[in-house]
Protein backbone atom coordinates (compact mmCIF):
# COMPACT_ATOMS: atom_id res chain seq x y z
CA UNK A 1 0.00 0.00 0.00
CA UNK A 2 1.45 3.40 -0.96
CA UNK A 3 2.21 6.00 1.68
CA UNK A 4 -0.89 8.11 2.30
CA UNK A 5 -0.25 11.69 3.45
CA UNK A 6 -2.03 13.29 6.37
CA UNK A 7 -3.13 16.32 4.32
CA UNK A 8 -4.43 16.85 0.77
CA UNK A 9 -5.58 19.64 -1.51
CA UNK A 10 -9.32 19.80 -2.10
CA UNK A 11 -11.80 22.24 -3.64
CA UNK A 12 -14.00 23.81 -0.96
CA UNK A 13 -17.44 25.33 -1.51
CA UNK A 14 -18.26 28.13 0.93
CA UNK A 15 -21.76 29.17 -0.23
CA UNK A 16 -24.56 27.56 -2.23
CA UNK A 17 -24.90 30.52 -4.59
CA UNK A 18 -23.63 29.02 -7.86
CA UNK A 19 -20.79 31.53 -8.14
CA UNK A 20 -17.32 30.20 -9.07
CA UNK A 21 -15.91 32.77 -6.62
CA UNK A 22 -17.46 30.75 -3.78
CA UNK A 23 -14.90 28.04 -4.50
CA UNK A 24 -11.36 27.86 -3.19
CA UNK A 25 -8.65 25.23 -2.87
CA UNK A 26 -7.59 24.38 0.68
CA UNK A 27 -5.45 21.87 2.49
CA UNK A 28 -7.59 19.49 4.55
CA UNK A 29 -7.08 16.09 6.23
CA UNK A 30 -7.07 13.01 4.01
CA UNK A 31 -10.22 11.03 4.90
CA UNK A 32 -10.01 7.40 6.01
CA UNK A 33 -12.36 4.67 4.75
CA UNK A 34 -14.84 3.04 7.10
CA UNK A 35 -16.65 -0.29 6.77
CA UNK A 36 -17.67 -0.95 3.18
CA UNK A 37 -15.68 2.04 1.91
CA UNK A 38 -12.47 2.66 -0.04
CA UNK A 39 -10.03 5.55 -0.38
CA UNK A 40 -9.36 6.53 -4.00
CA UNK A 41 -6.33 8.55 -5.08
CA UNK A 42 -7.99 10.74 -7.70
CA UNK A 43 -6.51 10.98 -11.19
CA UNK A 44 -9.20 13.08 -12.90
CA UNK A 45 -12.68 14.46 -12.25
CA UNK A 46 -14.99 16.25 -14.71
CA UNK A 47 -17.29 19.20 -14.22
CA UNK A 48 -20.87 18.17 -15.08
CA UNK A 49 -24.18 20.09 -15.14
CA UNK A 50 -25.13 18.19 -11.97
CA UNK A 51 -22.04 19.68 -10.29
CA UNK A 52 -23.15 23.18 -11.28
CA UNK A 53 -26.59 22.46 -9.81
CA UNK A 54 -24.91 21.32 -6.59
CA UNK A 55 -22.85 24.54 -6.42
CA UNK A 56 -26.08 26.54 -6.72
CA UNK A 57 -27.85 24.52 -4.02
CA UNK A 58 -30.26 23.20 -6.66
CA UNK A 59 -29.32 19.52 -6.51
CA UNK A 60 -31.36 16.89 -4.66
CA UNK A 61 -29.35 17.33 -1.46
CA UNK A 62 -26.88 19.65 0.24
CA UNK A 63 -23.84 18.82 2.35
CA UNK A 64 -22.66 20.84 5.36
CA UNK A 65 -20.39 23.71 4.34
CA UNK A 66 -17.57 23.96 3.60
CA UNK A 67 -18.07 21.00 1.24
CA UNK A 68 -15.94 19.40 -1.45
CA UNK A 69 -17.91 19.16 -4.74
CA UNK A 70 -17.44 16.62 -7.52
CA UNK A 71 -19.78 13.72 -8.21
CA UNK A 72 -17.55 11.46 -10.32
CA UNK A 73 -13.96 10.74 -11.23
CA UNK A 74 -11.34 8.05 -11.61
CA UNK A 75 -8.23 6.92 -9.80
CA UNK A 76 -6.65 4.09 -7.86
CA UNK A 77 -7.93 2.47 -4.66
CA UNK A 78 -5.14 2.96 -2.10
CA UNK A 79 -6.89 1.98 1.15
CA UNK A 80 -9.85 -0.19 2.04
CA UNK A 81 -12.22 -0.46 4.98
CA UNK A 82 -13.62 -3.75 6.18
CA UNK A 83 -15.62 -5.92 3.81
CA UNK A 84 -15.05 -8.29 0.91
CA UNK A 85 -15.63 -5.77 -1.89
CA UNK A 86 -13.38 -3.01 -0.47
CA UNK A 87 -10.53 -5.51 -0.10
CA UNK A 88 -11.14 -6.85 -3.62
CA UNK A 89 -10.88 -3.31 -5.06
CA UNK A 90 -7.56 -2.62 -3.33
CA UNK A 91 -4.94 -1.47 -5.85
CA UNK A 92 -7.38 -1.39 -8.80
CA UNK A 93 -8.01 1.52 -11.17
CA UNK A 94 -11.64 2.51 -10.80
CA UNK A 95 -14.32 4.91 -11.92
CA UNK A 96 -16.12 6.18 -8.82
CA UNK A 97 -18.93 8.44 -7.74
CA UNK A 98 -19.66 10.39 -4.58
CA UNK A 99 -23.24 11.34 -5.50
CA UNK A 100 -24.63 10.35 -2.11
CA UNK A 101 -25.62 12.69 0.75
CA UNK A 102 -24.08 10.24 3.22
CA UNK A 103 -20.63 10.68 1.64
CA UNK A 104 -19.10 13.83 3.11
CA UNK A 105 -16.44 14.59 0.52
CA UNK A 106 -16.51 14.98 -3.25
CA UNK A 107 -14.12 13.97 -6.02
CA UNK A 108 -12.65 17.45 -6.67
CA UNK A 109 -9.76 16.53 -4.41
CA UNK A 110 -6.53 14.55 -4.34
CA UNK A 111 -8.27 11.75 -2.42
CA UNK A 112 -11.88 10.74 -1.88
CA UNK A 113 -13.61 8.20 0.33
CA UNK A 114 -16.60 6.52 -1.25
CA UNK A 115 -18.70 3.39 -0.89
CA UNK A 116 -17.13 0.36 -2.57
CA UNK A 117 -20.39 -0.32 -4.39
CA UNK A 118 -20.03 3.07 -6.08
CA UNK A 119 -16.73 2.00 -7.70
CA UNK A 120 -16.37 0.24 -11.05
CA UNK A 121 -13.02 -1.41 -11.95
CA UNK A 122 -11.62 -0.10 -15.24
CA UNK A 123 -10.42 -2.46 -17.94
CA UNK A 124 -6.84 -2.13 -19.21
CA UNK A 125 -8.05 -0.63 -22.49
CA UNK A 126 -9.94 2.25 -20.81
CA UNK A 127 -7.99 5.48 -20.49
CA UNK A 128 -8.08 6.87 -16.96
CA UNK A 129 -9.47 10.21 -18.22
CA UNK A 130 -12.37 8.60 -20.10
CA UNK A 131 -12.95 6.45 -17.03
CA UNK A 132 -13.37 9.63 -14.99
CA UNK A 133 -16.42 10.53 -17.09
CA UNK A 134 -17.97 7.05 -17.24
CA UNK A 135 -20.56 6.97 -14.48
CA UNK A 136 -22.67 10.12 -14.88
CA UNK A 137 -23.15 10.51 -18.65
CA UNK A 138 -22.30 7.17 -20.32
CA UNK A 139 -24.03 5.09 -17.67
CA UNK A 140 -27.07 7.39 -17.68
CA UNK A 141 -27.28 7.27 -21.48
CA UNK A 142 -26.98 3.49 -21.46
CA UNK A 143 -29.61 3.12 -18.73
CA UNK A 144 -32.17 5.40 -20.36
CA UNK A 145 -31.81 3.79 -23.79
CA UNK A 146 -32.26 0.46 -22.01
CA UNK A 147 -35.49 1.82 -20.49
CA UNK A 148 -36.68 2.58 -24.02
CA UNK A 149 -35.67 -0.82 -25.39
CA UNK A 150 -36.96 -2.91 -22.49
CA UNK A 151 -40.23 -0.95 -22.51
CA UNK A 152 -40.60 -1.67 -26.24
CA UNK A 153 -40.83 2.02 -27.11
CA UNK A 154 -40.35 2.48 -30.85
CA UNK A 155 -38.68 5.92 -30.66
CA UNK A 156 -37.30 8.47 -28.18
CA UNK A 157 -37.75 12.23 -27.79
CA UNK A 158 -34.95 13.97 -25.93
CA UNK A 159 -34.30 17.56 -24.87
CA UNK A 160 -30.83 19.15 -24.48
CA UNK A 161 -29.83 16.93 -27.36
CA UNK A 162 -26.61 18.86 -28.10
CA UNK A 163 -25.20 18.05 -24.65
CA UNK A 164 -22.55 15.39 -24.10
CA UNK A 165 -25.18 12.96 -22.84
CA UNK A 166 -27.57 13.89 -25.64
CA UNK A 167 -24.96 13.01 -28.25
CA UNK A 168 -24.45 9.64 -26.56
CA UNK A 169 -28.20 8.98 -26.78
CA UNK A 170 -28.04 9.72 -30.51
CA UNK A 171 -25.15 7.30 -31.06
CA UNK A 172 -26.75 4.57 -28.95
CA UNK A 173 -30.05 5.00 -30.79
CA UNK A 174 -28.23 4.54 -34.08
CA UNK A 175 -26.41 1.44 -32.76
CA UNK A 176 -29.60 -0.24 -31.52
CA UNK A 177 -31.92 0.93 -34.28
CA UNK A 178 -34.04 3.24 -32.09
CA UNK A 179 -34.98 6.54 -33.80
CA UNK A 180 -34.32 9.65 -31.68
CA UNK A 181 -36.10 12.99 -32.05
CA UNK A 182 -33.62 15.59 -30.83
CA UNK A 183 -34.83 18.89 -29.35
CA UNK A 184 -32.35 21.79 -29.11
CA UNK A 185 -32.83 25.52 -28.55
CA UNK A 186 -30.53 27.22 -31.07
CA UNK A 187 -30.03 26.93 -34.87
CA UNK A 188 -26.28 26.32 -34.50
CA UNK A 189 -27.02 23.29 -32.34
CA UNK A 190 -29.17 21.90 -35.15
CA UNK A 191 -26.15 22.07 -37.46
CA UNK A 192 -23.86 20.42 -34.90
CA UNK A 193 -26.17 17.42 -34.58
CA UNK A 194 -26.84 17.13 -38.30
CA UNK A 195 -23.10 17.02 -38.94
CA UNK A 196 -22.78 14.06 -36.59
CA UNK A 197 -25.51 12.25 -38.52
CA UNK A 198 -28.63 12.94 -36.44
CA UNK A 199 -31.71 12.57 -38.67
CA UNK A 200 -34.43 14.24 -36.59
CA UNK A 201 -33.41 17.58 -35.06
CA UNK A 202 -35.90 20.28 -34.00
CA UNK A 203 -35.21 23.80 -32.71
CA UNK A 204 -37.64 24.71 -29.91
CA UNK A 205 -37.14 28.41 -30.68
CA UNK A 206 -38.28 27.99 -34.30
CA UNK A 207 -41.77 28.83 -35.57
CA UNK A 208 -43.91 25.73 -35.98
CA UNK A 209 -41.84 23.65 -33.54
CA UNK A 210 -44.84 22.24 -31.67
CA UNK A 211 -46.70 21.13 -34.81
CA UNK A 212 -43.57 19.59 -36.29
CA UNK A 213 -42.78 17.72 -33.06
CA UNK A 214 -46.34 16.38 -32.80
CA UNK A 215 -46.30 15.15 -36.39
CA UNK A 216 -42.91 13.47 -36.05
CA UNK A 217 -43.57 11.96 -32.61
CA UNK A 218 -46.79 10.37 -33.81
CA UNK A 219 -45.29 9.13 -37.08
CA UNK A 220 -42.44 7.41 -35.21
CA UNK A 221 -44.54 6.37 -32.18
CA UNK A 222 -42.12 8.15 -29.87
CA UNK A 223 -43.70 7.21 -26.53
CA UNK A 224 -40.70 7.80 -24.25
CA UNK A 225 -39.16 11.20 -23.50
CA UNK A 226 -35.86 12.07 -21.81
CA UNK A 227 -35.80 15.58 -20.37
CA UNK A 228 -32.77 17.38 -18.95
CA UNK A 229 -34.27 20.87 -18.92
CA UNK A 230 -37.45 21.08 -16.84
CA UNK A 231 -39.51 24.28 -16.74
CA UNK A 232 -42.21 24.77 -19.40
CA UNK A 233 -40.32 22.67 -21.97
CA UNK A 234 -41.15 19.43 -20.13
CA UNK A 235 -44.89 19.81 -20.58
CA UNK A 236 -44.53 21.40 -23.99
CA UNK A 237 -42.74 18.31 -25.34
CA UNK A 238 -44.94 15.80 -23.49
CA UNK A 239 -48.06 17.52 -24.88
CA UNK A 240 -47.02 16.67 -28.46
CA UNK A 241 -46.21 13.01 -27.76
CA UNK A 242 -48.72 10.15 -28.35
CA UNK A 243 -51.30 9.06 -25.78
CA UNK A 244 -49.82 6.98 -22.95
CA UNK A 245 -46.32 8.41 -23.36
CA UNK A 246 -43.84 8.46 -20.48
CA UNK A 247 -41.43 11.33 -19.78
CA UNK A 248 -38.32 10.75 -17.64
CA UNK A 249 -36.83 13.91 -16.12
CA UNK A 250 -33.12 13.49 -15.32
CA UNK A 251 -31.96 17.12 -15.11
CA UNK A 252 -33.09 20.68 -14.51
CA UNK A 253 -30.94 22.93 -16.68
CA UNK A 254 -33.61 25.64 -16.66
CA UNK A 255 -33.49 25.75 -12.84
CA UNK A 256 -37.29 25.88 -12.92
CA UNK A 257 -39.97 23.37 -11.83
CA UNK A 258 -41.43 21.12 -14.54
CA UNK A 259 -44.68 22.50 -15.89
CA UNK A 260 -47.11 19.78 -16.99
CA UNK A 261 -50.82 20.19 -17.73
CA UNK A 262 -52.79 17.89 -15.36
CA UNK A 263 -55.05 17.01 -18.30
CA UNK A 264 -52.17 15.21 -19.98
CA UNK A 265 -51.79 12.94 -16.96
CA UNK A 266 -55.51 12.49 -16.22
CA UNK A 267 -57.07 12.16 -19.67
CA UNK A 268 -54.17 11.17 -21.94
CA UNK A 269 -52.59 8.54 -19.71
CA UNK A 270 -49.21 10.24 -19.80
CA UNK A 271 -46.67 9.70 -17.04
CA UNK A 272 -44.02 12.03 -15.63
CA UNK A 273 -41.23 10.21 -13.78
CA UNK A 274 -37.76 10.96 -12.51
CA UNK A 275 -34.51 9.21 -13.36
CA UNK A 276 -31.38 9.28 -11.18
CA UNK A 277 -28.58 6.98 -12.27
CA UNK A 278 -27.33 6.46 -8.69
CA UNK A 279 -30.73 5.10 -7.63
CA UNK A 280 -30.98 3.01 -10.81
CA UNK A 281 -27.57 1.48 -10.19
CA UNK A 282 -28.28 0.86 -6.50
CA UNK A 283 -31.13 -1.46 -7.50
CA UNK A 284 -28.77 -3.70 -9.48
CA UNK A 285 -26.97 -6.73 -8.05
CA UNK A 286 -23.17 -6.94 -8.07
CA UNK A 287 -23.32 -9.35 -11.02
CA UNK A 288 -25.62 -7.01 -12.95
CA UNK A 289 -23.35 -4.03 -12.21
CA UNK A 290 -20.28 -5.86 -13.50
CA UNK A 291 -22.11 -6.90 -16.68
CA UNK A 292 -23.30 -3.34 -17.32
CA UNK A 293 -19.79 -1.98 -16.61
CA UNK A 294 -18.27 -4.31 -19.20
CA UNK A 295 -20.84 -3.29 -21.82
CA UNK A 296 -20.35 0.42 -21.16
CA UNK A 297 -16.56 0.16 -21.21
CA UNK A 298 -16.64 -1.58 -24.60
CA UNK A 299 -18.26 1.57 -26.02
CA UNK A 300 -16.38 4.19 -24.01
CA UNK A 301 -14.15 5.03 -26.98
CA UNK A 302 -16.99 5.23 -29.51
CA UNK A 303 -20.72 5.57 -28.80
CA UNK A 304 -20.10 6.61 -25.19
CA UNK A 305 -16.98 8.72 -25.67
CA UNK A 306 -16.86 12.08 -23.90
CA UNK A 307 -15.24 15.09 -25.58
CA UNK A 308 -12.77 17.08 -23.47
CA UNK A 309 -12.24 20.80 -24.08
CA UNK A 310 -9.62 21.33 -21.36
CA UNK A 311 -7.60 19.70 -18.59
CA UNK A 312 -7.03 22.04 -15.67
CA UNK A 313 -4.94 21.61 -12.50
CA UNK A 314 -6.96 21.24 -9.31
CA UNK A 315 -5.65 24.54 -7.92
CA UNK A 316 -7.29 26.34 -10.88
CA UNK A 317 -10.77 25.00 -10.11
CA UNK A 318 -12.40 28.44 -10.21
CA UNK A 319 -11.07 29.03 -13.72
CA UNK A 320 -12.20 25.54 -14.75
CA UNK A 321 -15.78 26.09 -13.56
CA UNK A 322 -15.93 29.47 -15.33
CA UNK A 323 -14.67 27.92 -18.56
CA UNK A 324 -17.22 25.09 -18.47
CA UNK A 325 -20.12 27.42 -17.61
CA UNK A 326 -19.16 29.61 -20.58
CA UNK A 327 -19.30 26.81 -23.18
CA UNK A 328 -20.77 23.54 -21.93
CA UNK A 329 -21.33 21.97 -25.36
CA UNK A 330 -17.62 22.24 -26.27
CA UNK A 331 -16.85 19.24 -24.07
CA UNK A 332 -15.97 18.44 -20.49
CA UNK A 333 -13.42 20.33 -18.41
CA UNK A 334 -11.35 17.89 -16.39
CA UNK A 335 -9.83 18.74 -13.02
CA UNK A 336 -6.47 16.98 -12.72
CA UNK A 337 -5.19 16.61 -9.12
Amino acid sequence: MPDIPEKMRAVQLQNYDGKPESLSVAEIPVPRPGPGQVLVKVAASPINPSDLAFLAGMYGFKKPLPATPGFEGSGTVVAAGSGVMPRWLMGKRVACTAADPKIAGGVWAEYVVTTAQFCVPLGASVEIEQGAMMLVNPLSAWAMVELARSGEHKAIVQTAAASALGKMIIRLGRKFGVPVINVVRRPEQVEVLRKMGAKHVLDSSAEGFDDELKKLANELSATIGLDAVGGPLTGRVLRQMPLGSRMYVYGGLSLRPCEVDPGQVIFEGKVLAGFWVSAWLARKSIVEKMKIARQVQKMIGNELKSDVQAKVPLQEAVKAVQQYMGNMIAGKVLLMP
